[in-house]
């Protein structure tokens, strides 16, 4: 498949793949999305009001 191409390592294994964005960027936007969701996974969260605060307090101290 052109729009595909896969890179291997010395024993002709896949490692990552390249993909055409002009054919697949939508596809690709999606993937990147489920990818940094999954990296922040246990990351902590924070309430929007807490982060509207810490936001607007930031912005009163950068004054």
């Amino acid at each position: 498949m052109k729009v595909i191409q896969f890179v291997v390592d010395e024993k002709g294994e896949k490692k990552a793949v390249l993909i055409d964005l002009n054919e697949w960027g939508e596809l690709w936007e999606d993937f990147y999305d489920i990818a940094v969701s999954r990296a922040r996974k246990n990351e902590l969260e924070i309430s929007w009001e807490d982060l509207k605060a810490e936001i607007e307090q930031e912005s009163k101290t950068d004054k």
